[in-house]
This record gives C-alpha cells, sequence and structure tokens, in this order.
C-alpha cells in the first residue's frame, strides 16, 4: 500500500457523504427561503462560505488527537467560559441585544459571532476528560465514587449553564443539560444513582412546566426567565389563540408543512410566508416544497449521521473519544428532536436551529468543530495501524 493510499484510507468518507447530502439539502432549501423572506441577502453563497470556514476547521481539528485534546480541553473551556462571561457587560457597540437575548459579538467582515455554539462542544471535551481521569483514579467502582464522578460533571455543566441563561438562551441552555444528561447515561454511573437522578430530574421539569403555566412571576424573579419566553410554552399549548403575537410562526409552520402533504408543492412553488424561515424554521420549507417524503428524507440523513456517530463511538478503542462521541450524539439528537418538534407542534419554540441545514455562521462552526473531532477518531485510529506512519 503506497503513502498516498494509507493517508487517503485515514478520511472518513462514509461522514464525508453524509455531511455532502446535508449541506446539499441546507442549499436547496435556503434557495428557497430567501425567496419569499423579508430579507435581500443571498444566504445560499453565504452558507458556502460558512461550510468554507467550517471545513477549514476540521482540516485543522483531525490533527490533533486524545492526549492533546484532553490536555487542551480545559483551556478551551475556560476561553469560552470567559466570552460569555463578558458578553454580560460587554457594551452593546460589541454585544448587542437581538430579540431580547445578549448572545453574540459583533464581529467586523463577519457578521455575528455566538460563543455558546462552542462552548457545548468545549463542555463535551471537559466532560470527557472528567471522566477518563476519574476512572482511572477509581479503577474500582463504588457508590461513593460514582456520586463524586456525578458531582465534578454537573459543576463543570453548572457555570456554562448559569452564563448562558443569563443572555437569556433557554435553547442553548437545554442543549447544554440534554450534554451532560447523555454523557452522565455512558459514564458507568450506577443505576442505583441515576434512577434517582433521572426521575428527580423528570420531577423538576414538570414543576417548572406548572410554575410556567400557574406561577410565572416566580420564575421571572428568581431565574431570571422572560415574559416573552412564556409566550413560548402558552402559544405552544394553544396557538391558534396567539396566532397574531408568539403563536405567528408554529401556526404558520404548521399551515406550510400541513400544505404540503405527501409530494409537496415542489421546488420553489411554496406560497405560505414564514419569516425566519431560513434559520429555525428551514424544515417548514422542507415539508411545504418536498412534502412527507421529503421531510422523511431529512429525517433519514440524521439517523444515518447519529447511526454512523453511534458506530464510531462503539468501535474506538480509547475511551476520551467514546465518550465525546457520546456528547456530541447527545447534542445532536437533541437538536434535531427539538428542533423538529418545535416546526410541527410537539415542542415549545426555542430558537434552537437544525444542524448543518439552517442558516447560521456559529451554529455551523460549532457543529463543524464537533464533526472535526469525530473525523479524528478515525484519521488518529486508522494512523496507528500503519507502523511506517
Amino acid at each position: 500500500m503506497t503513502s498516498q493510499n494509507q493517508s487517503q484510507s485515514r478520511i472518513d468518507y462514509g461522514l464525508v457523504f453524509i455531511l455532502l447530502l446535508l449541506l446539499i439539502t441546507s442549499l436547496v432549501a435556503i434557495y428557497s427561503a430567501q425567496s419569499t423572506g423579508q430579507y435581500k441577502e443571498n444566504f445560499v453563497v453565504k452558507q458556502i462560505m460558512w461550510y468554507g470556514v467550517g471545513i477549514g476547521i476540521i482540516a485543522l481539528v483531525i490533527r490533533v488527537d486524545a492526549d492533546q485534546w484532553m490536555k487542551l480541553s480545559w483551556f478551551t473551556y475556560g476561553l469560552g467560559i470567559l466570552l460569555l462571561a463578558f458578553l454580560i457587560v460587554a457594551p452593546a457597540s460589541i454585544a448587542p441585544v437581538i430579540n431580547g437575548a445578549k448572545s453574540w459579538y459583533k464581529v467586523p467582515a463577519m457578521g455575528s459571532l455566538q460563543p455558546s455554539e462552542f462552548e457545548k462542544v468545549f463542555l463535551i471535551l471537559v466532560l470527557s476528560r472528567i471522566m477518563v481521569e476519574h476512572h482511572q483514579k477509581n479503577p474500582v467502582k463504588t457508590i461513593e465514587s460514582d456520586f463524586w464522578l456525578l458531582i465534578k460533571m454537573g459543576l463543570a455543566t453548572l457555570l456554562p449553564l448559569f452564563l448562558v441563561m443569563q443572555q437569556p438562551d433557554l435553547g442553548t441552555s437545554l442543549v447544554l443539560i440534554a450534554i451532560l444528561l447523555g454523557m452522565i447515561f455512558v459514564s458507568g454511573i450506577t443505576w442505583k444513582i441515576l434512577v434517582p437522578l433521572f426521575g428527580s430530574a423528570a420531577a423538576l421539569a414538570i414543576g417548572i412546566f406548572y410554575m410556567v403555566l400557574w406561577h410565572p412571576k416566580i420564575l421571572e424573579k428568581y431565574l431570571g426567565v422572560k415574559q416573552y419566553q412564556f409566550g413560548r410554552i402558552y402559544s405552544w399549548l394553544d396557538p391558534y389563540n396567539y396566532q397574531s403575537s408568539s403563536g405567528y410562526h408554529l401556526t404558520r409552520s404548521l399551515l406550510a408543512i400541513g400544505s404540503g402533504q405527501t409530494l409537496g408543492k415542489g421546488f420553489g412553488q411554496r406560497d405560505i410566508y414564514l419569516p425566519e424561515s431560513h434559520t429555525d424554521f428551514i424544515f417548514s420549507i422542507v415539508g411545504e416544497e418536498f412534502g412527507f417524503l421529503g421531510a422523511s428524507v431529512v429525517i433519514s440523513l440524521f439517523f444515518l449521521l447519529v447511526y454512523h456517530l453511534t458506530k464510531i463511538a462503539l468501535q474506538t478503542k480509547n475511551p476520551f473519544y467514546s465518550y465525546m462521541c457520546a456528547g456530541i450524539i447527545s447534542m445532536i439528537t437533541f437538536h434535531v428532536f427539538q428542533n423538529i418538534g418545535m416546526t410541527v407542534g410537539l415542542l415549545p419554540i426555542t430558537g434552537i436551529p437544525l444542524p448543518f441545514v439552517s442558516y447560521g455562521g456559529s451554529s455551523l462552526m460549532g457543529n463543524m468543530l464537533a464533526m472535526g473531532l469525530v473525523f479524528s477518531v478515525y484519521y488518529h485510529e486508522r494512523r496507528f495501524m500503519f507502523s511506517s506512519y
């Protein structure tokens, strides 16, 4: 086998193919969305540019192996924390308030940058390192050691979660929690702890839902939840009663997807106006133009992506890589479930984009960073097979 062939064999072409299909899906959907949107910008060209930046990120990340990522994990985590903390005190000229949230930095010649999109990936790296080091120091599991691991993982998540809530950004906060829960699930912590933990989490969620419906002022006072975020819950439960305000997007989304029926209206044939459809509601475009069949194809692509990532996580012999893949799977799965769920009315609207398909530079760069980490698993584990390398 030649050196060139050895180098090529270290690239996960299965993952490349899936991402290529998602790229095509994104460009087709964004092109349709911008044709009837309220903006005059060419988001297709900008999305191609962001994909190009994402490919550059992958090219850099893929060269770094597991040992180096473990060493860098606390540094990247800390950098993300500093960027999130500075958002709180940054002037409006640097970090403007957009749609009631202070979540972005204005970057010259780039637009805006949302640090929480990167902190999600940095958190995955830190939690992976915590689990690896904990199991190395505690080869014999006990309830006490498992409980201590749970505390360490919870504390690492609590700080970015608190800072994101200050923006406030409920959607990203839920993603951070989903990452934590997913990684706890594969951490090896005994079910004697996990069953009460997940039971308590479910009870807490029910309790918060109750407070939102009947005592919202308490959440607004003590947790900093804004009034417009309550509106998302109310409009989710009864969208047509709020269709002139907070329920407008959901009712339009339901109308668009429903009107697509089985095969859709055809590419470029949509007639339902839906603001911001190139970002959070991109799935509504797919549903209207390509119907149930097209929507099923998109969902199948994400199923293939998650399946592929799961296969990598199970095949790697490096525990850091396994935990890292589990965190990325949790992040992407929650994103897809929440985004599609909110467009069809199954879940409240939280402003979470559809990974790799919705327009957005920060979101796409964060996801491509995660994919770069996955590519590095295959790259370095294949490299180990060739002694001449």
